[in-house]
Protein backbone atom coordinates (compact mmCIF):
# COMPACT_ATOMS: atom_id res chain seq x y z
CA UNK A 1 0.00 0.00 0.00
CA UNK A 2 2.85 2.25 1.03
CA UNK A 3 4.61 1.39 -2.96
CA UNK A 4 1.29 2.29 -4.15
CA UNK A 5 0.77 5.53 -2.74
CA UNK A 6 4.44 6.41 -3.51
CA UNK A 7 3.73 5.68 -7.43
CA UNK A 8 0.38 7.73 -7.07
CA UNK A 9 2.45 10.55 -5.51
CA UNK A 10 5.33 10.32 -8.25
CA UNK A 11 2.46 10.21 -10.95
CA UNK A 12 0.61 13.36 -9.53
CA UNK A 13 4.13 15.60 -9.74
CA UNK A 14 5.25 14.04 -13.21
CA UNK A 15 1.21 15.62 -14.41
CA UNK A 16 1.79 18.85 -12.32
CA UNK A 17 5.23 19.68 -14.21
CA UNK A 18 4.03 18.72 -17.51
CA UNK A 19 0.88 20.95 -17.15
CA UNK A 20 2.66 23.60 -15.78
CA UNK A 21 5.21 22.88 -18.72
CA UNK A 22 2.67 23.01 -21.42
CA UNK A 23 1.11 26.48 -19.72
CA UNK A 24 3.90 28.38 -20.27
CA UNK A 25 4.65 27.91 -23.61
CA UNK A 26 1.18 28.36 -24.71
CA UNK A 27 1.18 31.53 -22.49
CA UNK A 28 4.38 32.64 -24.15
CA UNK A 29 2.98 32.03 -27.96
CA UNK A 30 -0.29 34.52 -26.33
CA UNK A 31 -0.27 38.52 -27.51
CA UNK A 32 0.05 39.51 -23.84
CA UNK A 33 4.08 38.28 -24.45
CA UNK A 34 6.53 41.55 -24.88
CA UNK A 35 7.96 39.81 -27.66
CA UNK A 36 4.49 39.02 -29.44
CA UNK A 37 3.56 42.15 -28.96
CA UNK A 38 6.71 43.86 -30.45
CA UNK A 39 5.88 41.40 -33.94
CA UNK A 40 2.04 42.56 -34.13
CA UNK A 41 3.78 45.90 -33.91
CA UNK A 42 5.79 45.53 -36.70
CA UNK A 43 2.75 43.75 -38.62
CA UNK A 44 0.36 46.96 -37.74
CA UNK A 45 3.26 48.91 -39.26
CA UNK A 46 3.88 47.26 -42.36
CA UNK A 47 2.37 48.68 -45.70
CA UNK A 48 0.54 45.64 -45.99
CA UNK A 49 -1.56 46.23 -43.19
CA UNK A 50 -0.99 49.78 -42.59
CA UNK A 51 -4.25 50.42 -44.40
CA UNK A 52 -6.74 48.99 -42.20
CA UNK A 53 -5.49 51.32 -39.87
CA UNK A 54 -6.62 54.52 -42.05
CA UNK A 55 -9.83 55.91 -42.89
CA UNK A 56 -10.91 57.43 -46.42
CA UNK A 57 -12.24 60.95 -45.28
CA UNK A 58 -13.20 64.07 -47.37
CA UNK A 59 -11.86 66.96 -46.30
CA UNK A 60 -13.73 70.79 -46.86
CA UNK A 61 -10.85 73.09 -46.73
CA UNK A 62 -12.75 76.78 -45.99
CA UNK A 63 -15.64 75.59 -47.83
CA UNK A 64 -13.54 76.34 -51.32
CA UNK A 65 -12.02 72.84 -51.98
CA UNK A 66 -12.90 69.57 -51.52
CA UNK A 67 -9.80 66.84 -51.44
CA UNK A 68 -9.29 63.66 -50.13
CA UNK A 69 -7.96 62.81 -46.69
CA UNK A 70 -7.07 60.10 -43.96
CA UNK A 71 -8.49 59.87 -40.76
CA UNK A 72 -6.87 57.94 -37.86
CA UNK A 73 -8.45 57.96 -34.87
CA UNK A 74 -8.85 61.68 -34.05
CA UNK A 75 -6.16 62.16 -36.54
CA UNK A 76 -6.37 63.73 -39.83
CA UNK A 77 -3.94 63.73 -42.58
CA UNK A 78 -3.96 66.18 -45.48
CA UNK A 79 -1.92 65.44 -48.58
CA UNK A 80 1.63 67.36 -48.40
CA UNK A 81 0.89 68.39 -52.01
CA UNK A 82 -2.37 70.05 -51.34
CA UNK A 83 -0.61 72.23 -48.32
CA UNK A 84 2.69 72.73 -50.44
CA UNK A 85 0.37 75.33 -52.73
CA UNK A 86 -1.99 76.29 -50.44
CA UNK A 87 0.35 77.44 -47.64
CA UNK A 88 3.40 78.26 -50.48
CA UNK A 89 5.94 75.83 -48.12
CA UNK A 90 8.18 72.87 -49.60
CA UNK A 91 8.92 69.79 -48.49
CA UNK A 92 11.03 66.66 -50.60
CA UNK A 93 11.47 62.86 -49.16
CA UNK A 94 15.08 62.40 -48.78
CA UNK A 95 17.59 59.85 -47.63
CA UNK A 96 19.41 60.16 -43.53
CA UNK A 97 21.77 57.33 -42.47
CA UNK A 98 20.05 55.18 -44.68
CA UNK A 99 16.43 55.96 -43.42
CA UNK A 100 13.93 58.13 -45.42
CA UNK A 101 12.98 60.93 -44.24
CA UNK A 102 10.52 63.90 -45.29
CA UNK A 103 11.90 67.73 -45.53
CA UNK A 104 9.54 70.26 -45.17
CA UNK A 105 10.99 73.81 -45.13
CA UNK A 106 8.87 77.51 -45.33
CA UNK A 107 11.71 79.16 -47.68
CA UNK A 108 13.53 78.04 -50.31
CA UNK A 109 16.04 80.69 -50.43
CA UNK A 110 19.36 81.66 -48.24
CA UNK A 111 20.65 84.22 -45.80
CA UNK A 112 24.58 84.92 -46.07
CA UNK A 113 25.85 86.14 -43.08
CA UNK A 114 28.72 87.99 -43.06
CA UNK A 115 31.75 87.29 -41.29
CA UNK A 116 33.44 91.01 -41.51
CA UNK A 117 32.90 94.54 -42.15
CA UNK A 118 31.74 94.78 -45.93
CA UNK A 119 34.43 96.09 -47.88
CA UNK A 120 33.68 98.23 -51.28
CA UNK A 121 36.96 97.07 -53.02
CA UNK A 122 36.51 93.50 -52.47
CA UNK A 123 32.98 90.52 -53.38
CA UNK A 124 29.69 92.47 -53.63
CA UNK A 125 27.48 90.78 -51.40
CA UNK A 126 27.21 86.74 -52.69
CA UNK A 127 27.06 87.79 -56.23
CA UNK A 128 29.82 85.32 -56.35
CA UNK A 129 27.17 82.94 -56.40
CA UNK A 130 24.90 84.90 -59.74
CA UNK A 131 25.49 83.40 -63.21
CA UNK A 132 23.68 85.76 -64.79
CA UNK A 133 24.35 85.08 -68.19
CA UNK A 134 22.72 81.53 -67.82
CA UNK A 135 19.65 83.15 -66.97
CA UNK A 136 16.74 82.47 -68.55
CA UNK A 137 15.60 86.17 -69.33
CA UNK A 138 19.11 86.74 -71.10
CA UNK A 139 19.14 86.38 -74.39
CA UNK A 140 22.62 86.34 -74.86
CA UNK A 141 26.13 87.96 -74.31
CA UNK A 142 26.12 90.87 -77.17
CA UNK A 143 29.10 90.27 -79.24
CA UNK A 144 29.76 93.66 -80.40
CA UNK A 145 28.86 95.26 -76.32
CA UNK A 146 30.37 92.35 -74.10
CA UNK A 147 27.52 92.78 -71.38
CA UNK A 148 24.02 90.73 -71.81
CA UNK A 149 21.09 90.99 -73.49
CA UNK A 150 17.88 91.35 -71.65
CA UNK A 151 14.29 90.02 -72.31
CA UNK A 152 12.49 90.40 -69.42
CA UNK A 153 10.33 93.36 -70.63
CA UNK A 154 10.90 92.85 -74.11
CA UNK A 155 11.19 89.72 -76.15
CA UNK A 156 13.14 91.46 -79.06
CA UNK A 157 15.81 92.47 -76.37
CA UNK A 158 17.70 95.52 -74.94
CA UNK A 159 20.34 96.53 -72.49
CA UNK A 160 19.23 97.09 -69.17
CA UNK A 161 21.99 98.72 -67.03
CA UNK A 162 21.05 96.56 -64.02
CA UNK A 163 21.48 93.71 -65.96
CA UNK A 164 25.06 94.99 -67.25
CA UNK A 165 26.46 95.69 -63.59
CA UNK A 166 25.04 92.52 -61.99
CA UNK A 167 27.05 90.77 -64.70
CA UNK A 168 30.36 92.25 -64.14
CA UNK A 169 29.32 92.47 -59.73
CA UNK A 170 29.49 88.80 -60.68
CA UNK A 171 32.83 87.84 -61.95
CA UNK A 172 34.53 90.70 -60.60
CA UNK A 173 33.28 88.25 -57.49
CA UNK A 174 34.07 85.44 -58.80
CA UNK A 175 37.79 86.46 -59.52
CA UNK A 176 38.33 87.15 -56.01
CA UNK A 177 36.41 83.51 -54.76
CA UNK A 178 37.58 81.36 -57.21
CA UNK A 179 40.70 79.72 -57.67
CA UNK A 180 43.52 81.08 -60.19
CA UNK A 181 42.18 80.14 -63.91
CA UNK A 182 44.50 78.19 -66.24
CA UNK A 183 45.30 80.18 -69.41
CA UNK A 184 47.28 79.21 -72.63
CA UNK A 185 48.01 82.26 -74.81
CA UNK A 186 47.92 80.92 -78.61
CA UNK A 187 48.41 83.47 -80.81
CA UNK A 188 49.90 87.09 -80.58
CA UNK A 189 51.07 87.33 -83.33
CA UNK A 190 55.12 87.79 -81.88
CA UNK A 191 56.52 85.72 -78.89
CA UNK A 192 53.75 83.00 -79.51
CA UNK A 193 53.05 81.69 -83.10
CA UNK A 194 50.29 78.90 -83.76
CA UNK A 195 50.28 76.33 -86.32
CA UNK A 196 47.47 77.11 -88.69
CA UNK A 197 46.69 75.31 -91.54
CA UNK A 198 46.88 77.42 -94.60
CA UNK A 199 45.52 75.61 -97.87
CA UNK A 200 47.23 76.87 -101.19
CA UNK A 201 45.89 80.11 -102.44
CA UNK A 202 45.64 81.51 -98.36
CA UNK A 203 47.97 83.11 -96.49
CA UNK A 204 49.05 84.18 -93.03
CA UNK A 205 52.19 86.63 -92.34
CA UNK A 206 52.98 88.14 -89.00
CA UNK A 207 52.73 91.98 -89.31
CA UNK A 208 53.57 95.40 -86.82
CA UNK A 209 50.30 97.79 -86.40
CA UNK A 210 51.09 100.95 -86.00
CA UNK A 211 47.14 101.24 -83.94
CA UNK A 212 47.62 98.70 -81.45
CA UNK A 213 51.61 99.02 -81.25
CA UNK A 214 52.39 95.47 -81.27
CA UNK A 215 52.89 92.35 -83.61
CA UNK A 216 49.19 91.05 -85.13
CA UNK A 217 48.90 87.86 -87.29
CA UNK A 218 46.90 88.79 -90.72
CA UNK A 219 45.05 86.21 -92.37
CA UNK A 220 43.77 86.34 -95.82
CA UNK A 221 41.67 83.33 -97.74
CA UNK A 222 39.75 83.63 -100.73
CA UNK A 223 37.78 80.58 -100.78
CA UNK A 224 35.28 78.86 -98.66
CA UNK A 225 38.17 76.14 -97.02
CA UNK A 226 39.26 78.92 -94.95
CA UNK A 227 42.26 79.06 -92.41
CA UNK A 228 42.39 76.31 -89.26
CA UNK A 229 44.01 75.99 -86.42
CA UNK A 230 43.55 72.47 -84.30
CA UNK A 231 42.85 72.18 -80.74
CA UNK A 232 41.32 68.72 -79.82
CA UNK A 233 42.89 69.22 -76.13
CA UNK A 234 40.88 72.46 -75.61
CA UNK A 235 38.66 71.89 -72.66
CA UNK A 236 39.03 74.96 -71.35
CA UNK A 237 35.61 77.27 -73.37
CA UNK A 238 36.75 80.74 -72.34
CA UNK A 239 38.20 82.20 -75.92
CA UNK A 240 39.55 86.11 -75.79
CA UNK A 241 40.77 87.26 -78.95
CA UNK A 242 41.14 90.62 -80.88
CA UNK A 243 39.84 90.96 -84.26
CA UNK A 244 39.35 92.98 -87.22
CA UNK A 245 38.07 92.14 -90.63
CA UNK A 246 39.51 94.09 -93.90
CA UNK A 247 36.18 92.00 -96.09
CA UNK A 248 32.77 91.92 -95.56
CA UNK A 249 32.91 88.37 -95.66
CA UNK A 250 34.99 87.02 -93.07
CA UNK A 251 34.17 84.93 -89.99
CA UNK A 252 35.71 83.16 -87.30
CA UNK A 253 34.39 79.66 -86.25
CA UNK A 254 35.03 77.77 -83.55
CA UNK A 255 33.97 74.20 -83.64
CA UNK A 256 32.82 72.45 -80.11
CA UNK A 257 32.69 69.04 -79.50
CA UNK A 258 29.97 66.85 -77.27
CA UNK A 259 32.85 63.99 -76.90
CA UNK A 260 29.90 61.88 -75.58
CA UNK A 261 28.05 61.85 -78.74
CA UNK A 262 30.96 62.99 -81.08
CA UNK A 263 28.59 66.05 -82.74
CA UNK A 264 30.41 68.98 -83.65
CA UNK A 265 28.59 72.49 -83.02
CA UNK A 266 29.97 75.81 -84.43
CA UNK A 267 29.80 79.11 -83.28
CA UNK A 268 30.53 81.77 -85.52
CA UNK A 269 31.75 85.50 -84.98
CA UNK A 270 30.79 87.33 -88.10
CA UNK A 271 30.93 90.74 -89.97
CA UNK A 272 26.47 91.15 -89.06
CA UNK A 273 24.08 93.94 -87.16
CA UNK A 274 22.23 90.84 -86.36
CA UNK A 275 22.81 89.67 -82.62
CA UNK A 276 22.78 86.10 -83.11
CA UNK A 277 20.98 83.81 -85.74
CA UNK A 278 20.97 80.26 -85.81
CA UNK A 279 20.87 78.43 -88.74
CA UNK A 280 20.24 74.76 -89.91
CA UNK A 281 22.91 74.17 -92.20
CA UNK A 282 22.66 70.14 -93.88
CA UNK A 283 21.06 68.92 -90.29
CA UNK A 284 23.55 70.38 -88.28
CA UNK A 285 22.50 74.08 -86.53
CA UNK A 286 25.24 76.83 -86.62
CA UNK A 287 25.11 79.86 -84.38
CA UNK A 288 25.90 82.86 -85.33
CA UNK A 289 26.92 86.36 -83.34
CA UNK A 290 26.83 89.86 -84.86
CA UNK A 291 29.93 91.69 -84.93
CA UNK A 292 28.32 94.87 -86.66
CA UNK A 293 30.44 96.20 -89.27
CA UNK A 294 33.75 94.62 -88.59
CA UNK A 295 36.12 97.76 -89.62
CA UNK A 296 37.40 98.30 -86.06
CA UNK A 297 39.06 96.32 -83.96
CA UNK A 298 36.88 94.16 -81.45
CA UNK A 299 37.81 92.78 -78.20
CA UNK A 300 36.18 90.15 -77.40
CA UNK A 301 36.00 87.29 -73.95
CA UNK A 302 33.40 84.31 -74.87
CA UNK A 303 32.69 81.95 -72.72
CA UNK A 304 31.70 79.22 -75.44
CA UNK A 305 29.75 77.03 -73.35
CA UNK A 306 27.42 79.91 -72.65
CA UNK A 307 27.57 81.29 -76.62
CA UNK A 308 26.43 77.85 -77.73
CA UNK A 309 23.70 77.13 -74.65
CA UNK A 310 22.17 80.62 -75.88
CA UNK A 311 22.19 79.03 -80.06
CA UNK A 312 20.35 76.16 -78.26
CA UNK A 313 17.29 77.84 -77.42
CA UNK A 314 16.85 79.87 -79.73
CA UNK A 315 16.69 77.05 -82.05
CA UNK A 316 14.29 75.33 -79.47
CA UNK A 317 16.40 72.52 -78.78
CA UNK A 318 16.94 73.35 -75.08
CA UNK A 319 19.97 74.72 -73.23
CA UNK A 320 21.24 70.79 -71.45
CA UNK A 321 24.22 70.83 -72.38
CA UNK A 322 27.21 69.56 -70.22
CA UNK A 323 30.66 71.77 -69.87
CA UNK A 324 32.32 69.21 -68.56
CA UNK A 325 31.56 66.99 -72.05
CA UNK A 326 32.43 69.77 -74.51
CA UNK A 327 36.07 70.75 -75.77
CA UNK A 328 36.72 72.42 -79.00
CA UNK A 329 37.90 71.19 -82.07
CA UNK A 330 39.31 73.43 -84.11
CA UNK A 331 39.09 77.37 -85.22
CA UNK A 332 38.76 78.81 -88.70
CA UNK A 333 39.12 82.04 -90.27
CA UNK A 334 37.73 83.14 -93.25
CA UNK A 335 37.86 86.38 -95.61
CA UNK A 336 40.65 88.82 -94.90
CA UNK A 337 41.11 90.15 -91.42
CA UNK A 338 43.53 90.62 -88.61
CA UNK A 339 43.59 88.70 -85.47
CA UNK A 340 46.00 89.28 -82.05
CA UNK A 341 45.94 87.79 -78.49
CA UNK A 342 43.99 84.61 -78.56
CA UNK A 343 43.99 83.29 -75.19
CA UNK A 344 42.29 80.19 -74.09
CA UNK A 345 40.88 79.91 -69.92
CA UNK A 346 39.62 78.36 -67.81
CA UNK A 347 38.01 81.82 -67.11
CA UNK A 348 38.61 85.18 -67.51
CA UNK A 349 36.42 86.95 -65.24
CA UNK A 350 38.09 90.43 -64.85
CA UNK A 351 37.72 90.62 -68.71
CA UNK A 352 34.09 90.02 -68.13
CA UNK A 353 33.64 92.78 -65.82
CA UNK A 354 35.81 95.30 -67.51
CA UNK A 355 33.15 94.69 -70.71
CA UNK A 356 30.50 95.71 -68.29
CA UNK A 357 32.35 98.52 -66.77
CA UNK A 358 33.41 99.95 -69.96
CA UNK A 359 30.11 99.77 -71.30
CA UNK A 360 28.50 102.36 -68.33
CA UNK A 361 30.78 104.90 -69.07
CA UNK A 362 30.24 104.36 -73.43
CA UNK A 363 26.53 104.50 -72.87
CA UNK A 364 25.93 107.61 -69.64
CA UNK A 365 24.09 110.24 -70.75
CA UNK A 366 24.78 113.93 -70.07
CA UNK A 367 22.60 113.64 -67.08
CA UNK A 368 24.63 110.82 -65.47
CA UNK A 369 22.12 108.61 -65.60
CA UNK A 370 21.75 104.79 -67.74
CA UNK A 371 18.28 105.14 -69.13
CA UNK A 372 16.70 102.06 -69.67
CA UNK A 373 14.86 102.24 -73.08
CA UNK A 374 12.01 99.76 -72.51
CA UNK A 375 8.64 101.03 -70.82
CA UNK A 376 7.78 99.10 -67.69
CA UNK A 377 4.54 98.27 -66.57
CA UNK A 378 4.44 98.47 -62.45
CA UNK A 379 0.38 98.23 -61.12
CA UNK A 380 -1.95 97.31 -63.52
CA UNK A 381 -1.79 100.92 -65.68
CA UNK A 382 -1.33 103.02 -62.43
CA UNK A 383 2.24 103.72 -62.38
CA UNK A 384 3.61 103.35 -65.45
CA UNK A 385 7.31 104.23 -66.80
CA UNK A 386 7.75 105.37 -70.52
CA UNK A 387 11.11 104.43 -72.35
CA UNK A 388 14.48 106.64 -70.93
CA UNK A 389 13.54 106.49 -67.40
CA UNK A 390 16.38 105.35 -64.74
CA UNK A 391 16.60 102.92 -61.72
CA UNK A 392 18.16 104.02 -58.32
CA UNK A 393 18.87 100.60 -58.07
CA UNK A 394 20.59 100.64 -61.91
CA UNK A 395 22.53 104.04 -60.76
CA UNK A 396 23.89 102.25 -57.46
CA UNK A 397 24.98 98.82 -58.73
CA UNK A 398 26.54 101.15 -61.79
CA UNK A 399 28.54 102.75 -59.26
CA UNK A 400 29.73 99.78 -57.21
CA UNK A 401 30.97 98.34 -60.61
CA UNK A 402 32.42 101.45 -61.58
CA UNK A 403 34.42 102.56 -58.56
CA UNK A 404 35.83 98.57 -58.37
CA UNK A 405 36.82 99.20 -61.49
CA UNK A 406 38.80 102.55 -60.80
CA UNK A 407 40.43 101.35 -57.43
CA UNK A 408 41.68 98.13 -59.62
CA UNK A 409 42.62 100.09 -62.70
CA UNK A 410 43.44 103.44 -61.51
CA UNK A 411 42.04 104.86 -64.26
CA UNK A 412 40.18 108.06 -63.56
CA UNK A 413 37.17 107.60 -66.40
CA UNK A 414 35.74 105.00 -64.29
CA UNK A 415 36.11 107.41 -60.63
CA UNK A 416 34.38 110.38 -63.53
CA UNK A 417 31.47 108.06 -64.70
CA UNK A 418 30.54 106.68 -60.87
CA UNK A 419 30.49 110.41 -59.64
CA UNK A 420 28.47 111.50 -62.66
CA UNK A 421 25.81 108.31 -61.34
CA UNK A 422 25.04 110.10 -58.28
CA UNK A 423 22.77 113.61 -60.74
CA UNK A 424 19.90 111.68 -60.69
CA UNK A 425 19.89 111.15 -56.91
CA UNK A 426 19.00 114.87 -56.40
CA UNK A 427 16.10 115.44 -58.78
CA UNK A 428 12.93 114.01 -58.30
CA UNK A 429 11.07 111.27 -59.99
CA UNK A 430 8.26 114.18 -61.29
CA UNK A 431 11.63 115.61 -62.56
CA UNK A 432 13.10 112.82 -64.49
CA UNK A 433 15.50 111.51 -61.20
CA UNK A 434 15.01 108.88 -58.89
CA UNK A 435 14.36 110.84 -56.20
CA UNK A 436 10.78 110.96 -53.92
CA UNK A 437 9.89 111.75 -50.67
CA UNK A 438 7.30 109.39 -48.50
CA UNK A 439 4.92 111.72 -46.74
CA UNK A 440 6.79 114.58 -47.75
CA UNK A 441 9.36 113.75 -44.98
CA UNK A 442 11.98 110.91 -45.70
CA UNK A 443 13.59 111.00 -49.33
CA UNK A 444 13.98 107.43 -51.05
CA UNK A 445 15.69 106.36 -54.25
CA UNK A 446 13.60 104.79 -56.48
CA UNK A 447 13.85 101.88 -58.41
CA UNK A 448 11.03 102.51 -60.36
CA UNK A 449 10.57 106.16 -60.42
CA UNK A 450 6.87 106.09 -60.58
CA UNK A 451 4.43 108.82 -59.81
CA UNK A 452 2.84 107.96 -57.39
CA UNK A 453 6.52 106.52 -55.74
CA UNK A 454 5.98 102.77 -55.22
CA UNK A 455 9.10 102.89 -52.48
CA UNK A 456 10.69 99.27 -53.52
CA UNK A 457 12.84 97.97 -50.29
CA UNK A 458 15.82 95.68 -52.10
CA UNK A 459 16.26 98.71 -54.65
CA UNK A 460 16.58 101.47 -52.55
CA UNK A 461 19.40 99.74 -50.63
CA UNK A 462 21.06 98.86 -53.16
CA UNK A 463 21.45 102.56 -54.20
CA UNK A 464 22.59 102.70 -50.65
CA UNK A 465 25.23 100.08 -51.30
CA UNK A 466 26.72 102.28 -54.43
CA UNK A 467 26.73 105.46 -52.40
CA UNK A 468 28.91 103.95 -49.70
CA UNK A 469 31.26 102.46 -52.14
CA UNK A 470 31.43 105.62 -54.25
CA UNK A 471 31.86 107.51 -50.33
CA UNK A 472 34.81 104.81 -49.46
CA UNK A 473 36.62 104.34 -52.64
CA UNK A 474 36.67 108.25 -53.98
CA UNK A 475 39.35 110.51 -53.26
CA UNK A 476 38.44 112.74 -50.20
CA UNK A 477 38.49 116.17 -51.97
CA UNK A 478 35.91 114.40 -55.18
CA UNK A 479 33.29 112.51 -52.91
CA UNK A 480 30.85 115.12 -53.30
CA UNK A 481 27.31 114.41 -52.45
CA UNK A 482 27.61 110.95 -51.59
CA UNK A 483 28.05 110.87 -48.07
CA UNK A 484 25.09 113.59 -47.83
CA UNK A 485 22.75 111.27 -50.32
CA UNK A 486 23.95 108.15 -47.98
CA UNK A 487 23.26 109.42 -44.61
CA UNK A 488 19.56 111.01 -46.00
CA UNK A 489 19.23 107.60 -47.33
CA UNK A 490 19.86 105.42 -43.92
CA UNK A 491 17.97 107.32 -41.68
CA UNK A 492 14.60 107.38 -44.06
CA UNK A 493 15.41 103.21 -44.28
CA UNK A 494 15.83 103.05 -40.47
CA UNK A 495 12.14 105.26 -39.86
CA UNK A 496 10.45 103.27 -42.94
CA UNK A 497 11.89 99.84 -42.14
CA UNK A 498 8.48 98.89 -39.96
CA UNK A 499 6.52 99.52 -42.87
CA UNK A 500 8.01 95.96 -45.17
CA UNK A 501 7.18 94.25 -42.12
CA UNK A 502 4.11 91.99 -42.63
CA UNK A 503 4.54 89.43 -39.33
CA UNK A 504 4.89 86.55 -41.20
CA UNK A 505 7.37 88.32 -44.55
CA UNK A 506 7.96 91.33 -46.14
CA UNK A 507 6.39 93.42 -48.61
CA UNK A 508 8.33 94.37 -51.39
CA UNK A 509 7.44 97.71 -51.79
CA UNK A 510 4.84 100.20 -50.52
CA UNK A 511 2.03 100.30 -53.26
CA UNK A 512 -0.52 99.57 -50.96
CA UNK A 513 -0.14 102.34 -49.51
CA UNK A 514 1.00 104.88 -52.25
CA UNK A 515 -1.45 103.16 -55.39
CA UNK A 516 -4.03 101.68 -52.98
CA UNK A 517 -3.55 98.04 -53.97
CA UNK A 518 -3.00 95.01 -52.42
CA UNK A 519 0.62 94.65 -50.72
CA UNK A 520 3.02 93.32 -52.74
CA UNK A 521 4.53 90.42 -50.91
CA UNK A 522 7.94 89.83 -51.60
CA UNK A 523 8.99 86.16 -52.64
CA UNK A 524 11.20 84.32 -50.37
CA UNK A 525 14.51 85.41 -52.43
CA UNK A 526 13.62 89.00 -52.51
CA UNK A 527 13.05 88.42 -48.70
CA UNK A 528 16.15 87.07 -48.13
CA UNK A 529 17.67 89.60 -50.41
CA UNK A 530 16.24 92.22 -47.80
CA UNK A 531 18.02 90.48 -44.92
CA UNK A 532 21.23 89.68 -46.73
CA UNK A 533 20.90 93.80 -47.29
CA UNK A 534 19.98 94.79 -43.57
CA UNK A 535 23.12 92.67 -42.32
CA UNK A 536 25.41 93.59 -44.81
CA UNK A 537 24.46 97.45 -43.78
CA UNK A 538 24.90 96.43 -40.14
CA UNK A 539 28.59 95.69 -40.66
CA UNK A 540 29.05 99.37 -41.43
CA UNK A 541 26.33 101.29 -39.63
CA UNK A 542 26.28 99.88 -35.55
CA UNK A 543 23.00 100.79 -35.25
CA UNK A 544 20.74 97.88 -33.32
CA UNK A 545 17.40 98.21 -35.44
CA UNK A 546 19.30 96.54 -38.85
CA UNK A 547 20.52 93.27 -37.08
CA UNK A 548 16.91 93.58 -34.85
CA UNK A 549 14.58 93.17 -37.91
CA UNK A 550 17.42 91.13 -39.81
CA UNK A 551 16.61 88.79 -37.30
CA UNK A 552 12.89 88.68 -36.50
CA UNK A 553 12.99 88.25 -40.59
CA UNK A 554 15.11 85.52 -40.76
CA UNK A 555 12.79 83.89 -37.98
CA UNK A 556 10.32 84.19 -40.48
CA UNK A 557 12.19 82.14 -42.87
CA UNK A 558 11.93 78.96 -40.83
CA UNK A 559 7.91 79.27 -40.23
CA UNK A 560 7.70 82.13 -37.36
CA UNK A 561 5.38 84.55 -36.84
CA UNK A 562 4.72 87.58 -34.71
CA UNK A 563 2.31 87.59 -31.75
CA UNK A 564 -1.37 87.94 -32.20
CA UNK A 565 -3.20 89.68 -30.14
Amino acid sequence: MARLNLKLLLFLLIAVVSCTLVTYIFTCGHATSSHTRFIHRLKESSPESRGKLYEELLCSINGMYQISCRKEGREVFIPFSFLEKYYEVYGKLTKNRGHEQFEWSHSYSKVFKPTMRYNSSGMFMYFSNYNVEVRDRVKCISATEGVPVSTQWEASGYYYPVQVAQYGLSHYSKNLSDRTPKRKILEDGNLVTAKWQVPKGASVKRNYDYEKFTHILEFNSHDSTGISLKLRQGIDLVLSFDLRFLSMNGSLTIFLEDRDRSKIFPVSFVCSPVLIHVFNSSGSYSTNYGLGSCQNWNQLTRDLHVDLVKGHVLSGRGKKLSKTKLRIHHLLVKGHGQLDNLTLASSNHMGMFYSSADWLVRHQDSSGGWPIGVKRKIASGKADLDPGWYSAMGQGQAMSLLMRAYYRSGKTHYLEAALKGMKPFSKSSTEGGVRAYFMNQYPWYEEYPTVPPSFVLNGFIYSLIGLYDVVSLAPHDQVGDAQLLFDQGMHSLKKLLPLFDTGSGTVYDLRHFTLGLAPNIARWDYHSTHINQLLLLSTIDSDPILTTVAGRWTSYMSGKRAAHN
